[in-house]
C-alpha cells in the first residue's frame, strides 16, 4: 500500500511537471508572438518556441539512459502541437468577397482618391414625387459591410421618393482592400467628396450613421469637402477626434447587453488560431498589420457572433428577447484589423472643433435613448457645429435605430424626410446647447 501511494505521488508530480511545461512552452510562444508580432503567421514564435523546448528537454534527459531521455521531450512534443494550430489557417488567405445581393446591383467606382468602392443605388419609386438632390448613405462599421437590414431602410427612403446611394468604404463589405497602413479616418472622408463628385448631380444630401456619423462630422470640418454637402444628418455619432475619444461619460438607457441571448453561430473566435489573433490585437498586443493572420484571411474567418454583445448594445433593454437578425451570413463583412486601424487614426488625430465651429452646412444630430455610446461623443458635435438647426432624441430606440421593429424604421424616415425637406420636425428639438448639462446630468 505504502508503495503504490508513492507511485501515485511520484506520478502525479511528473504529470505536474509536465503540465507546467506545457504552460510555460504555451507562454513562451504567447509572448514570442507578441515580440515578432506574429512575424510569418507565427513561424517565427513557433521555432523559437520548439527550439528552447528541445533544448531543455535535451538538458533535462542528458543523464538518463536512452530510452528515458524521450520522456522530456513529451511536453514539447504537446506544446508544438497546440501552438501549431496558430500557425495554420483554417480559412482562404486571399480575400473572398460576399456574392452578389438578390434585390440590388453591386457597382464598382473606381474614385479619385484610389479607392474602388461597392455601390449601391436605390432610384425613387416609379410614378411618386422625386426629390431633386441624391441622398448619400454612409454606413458604420467603420470598415464593414452594409447590413441588409440597412438596405432595407435604404429601400423605404427610396419609396419616400429620395434618390439614393450608398458604398461600402474601403476595404468593407464588396469594396477593394488596401494595405493595412492605408486605413485613416481621412481616407473615408475623401473618399465622401470623391463619391459626390463622381456622381456629378451637384451638391448631395447625406446621411451617417455611427462611423459613418463620424466621417460626415469631419467633412463637415473640411470646407473642401464641406462644400459638396447640401444637408447633413449625423446619426449616432462615435468621437470626432482624439480629444473626444479620452472623455469617459454618461450613456443612455440601459441597453441589451447582458441580456439577451447569446448570438448563435460559427465563431472564428472558438478556432485557436483567430482567438490568438483577434484577441491580442483587441488588447493592443498585437498591431493591425500583423503578420500572424493577413487582413484578407481577417476578413474572411470573422462572423457576426464574433461581434458577441457589441450586436445587444445597439438595442433597449426591452427589446432584449426579440433583438432581429440584422444581416444574412453570406452578406456579413467585417474588417477587425482595418477598424482597429482607422480608430487609431481617430485617437491620435488633434481636434477638429475649431474646424467645425465655422461648418455653415444645414444639419440635424439624431440620438437614440437606449444609445451604448457615450453621450458626450453626440453632445460634442451639437456644442460645436453651429449648423445643426435641430436634435431628434429617438424614443424607444437603441444605437441602430431604424431596427424593424415595430414603426421604428417609418419613425426614422419621418425625422430624415422632415429635415430633408425642411418641414417640421415631428419630434421636439432636444437637447438644444443650452439642455447639454441637464440632458447629461439627467442620463438621458
Amino acid at each position: 500500500m505504502t508503495h503504490a501511494l508513492i507511485r501515485l505521488v511520484r506520478f502525479t508530480g511528473r504529470l505536474g511537471l509536465a503540465l507546467a511545461a506545457v504552460v510555460g512552452l504555451l507562454g513562451l510562444f504567447l509572448a514570442l508572438i507578441v515580440l515578432t508580432d506574429g512575424a510569418g503567421s507565427g513561424l517565427a514564435a513557433w521555432l523559437t518556441t520548439l527550439g528552447v523546448g528541445a533544448v531543455a528537454a535535451l538538458w533535462r534527459g542528458r543523464r538518463r539512459t536512452w530510452p528515458a531521455r524521450l520522456i522530456p521531450f513529451l511536453p514539447v512534443v504537446v506544446a508544438a502541437a497546440l501552438t501549431a494550430s496558430v500557425c495554420i489557417p483554417t480559412v482562404p488567405t486571399q480575400r473572398r468577397y460576399p456574392p452578389a445581393l438578390p434585390f440590388v446591383a453591386t457597382q464598382h467606382w473606381d474614385l479619385a482618391t484610389g479607392s474602388r468602392v461597392a455601390v449601391y443605388h436605390y432610384p425613387p419609386a416609379p410614378g411618386g414625387v422625386r426629390r431633386s438632390r441624391p441622398l448619400v448613405y454612409l454606413n458604420g462599421g467603420p470598415v464593414r459591410g452594409i447590413a441588409v437590414r440597412d438596405h432595407r431602410f435604404l429601400q423605404l427612403l427610396a419609396r419616400q421618393g429620395y434618390d439614393v446611394y450608398t458604398y461600402e468604404q474601403a476595404g468593407g463589405g464588396r469594396s477593394d482592400l488596401f494595405p493595412i497602413e492605408q486605413y485613416t479616418i481621412s481616407r473615408p472622408v475623401r473618399d465622401l467628396g470623391a463619391f459626390i463628385d463622381h456622381l456629378g448631380k451637384g451638391r448631395a444630401d447625406v446621411l451617417g450613421f455611427s462611423s459613418g456619423g463620424v466621417v460626415l462630422t469631419r467633412a463637415l470640418a473640411d470646407p473642401h469637402i464641406a462644400a459638396r454637402v447640401h444637408r447633413a444628418i449625423i446619426a449616432e455619432p462615435g468621437p470626432m477626434d482624439g480629444p473626444t475619444t479620452r472623455i469617459i461619460g454618461s450613456k443612455g438607457r440601459p441597453s441589451a447587453r447582458g441580456l439577451a441571448p447569446a448570438m448563435t453561430g460559427p465563431r472564428s473566435t472558438h478556432v485557436p488560431r483567430y482567438a490568438v489573433a483577434f484577441g491580442l490585437m483587441r488588447l493592443g498586443l498585437l498591431t493591425p498589420g500583423t503578420g500572424l493572420i493577413g487582413q484578407a484571411e481577417g476578413d474572411n474567418a470573422f462572423t457576426a457572433a464574433d461581434l458577441g454583445s457589441d450586436t445587444a448594445s445597439a438595442y433597449c433593454a426591452r427589446d432584449a428577447h426579440r433583438i432581429p437578425v440584422e444581416d444574412t451570413a453570406q452578406n456579413f463583412s467585417f474588417s477587425a484589423a482595418a477598424s482597429l486601424q482607422v480608430d487609431q487614426t481617430v485617437k491620435d488625430s488633434p481636434s477638429i472643433a475649431g474646424e467645425l465651429r465655422r461648418s455653415r452646412v444645414p444639419a440635424m444630430l439624431m440620438i437614440a435613448e437606449c444609445s451604448a455610446q457615450v453621450r458626450q461623443w453626440e453632445t460634442t458635435v451639437l456644442a460645436n457645429d453651429p449648423a445643426i438647426e435641430r436634435t431628434q432624441y429617438m424614443p424607444g430606440v437603441g444605437h441602430h435605430m431604424w431596427n424593424g421593429l415595430g414603426g421604428n424604421d417609418q419613425r426614422a424616415s419621418a425625422v430624415i424626410t422632415a429635415f430633408l425637406q425642411n418641414r417640421p420636425a415631428p419630434l421636439p428639438n432636444y437637447p438644444t446647447r443650452t439642455d447639454i448639462p441637464s440632458f447629461l446630468h439627467d442620463h438621458k
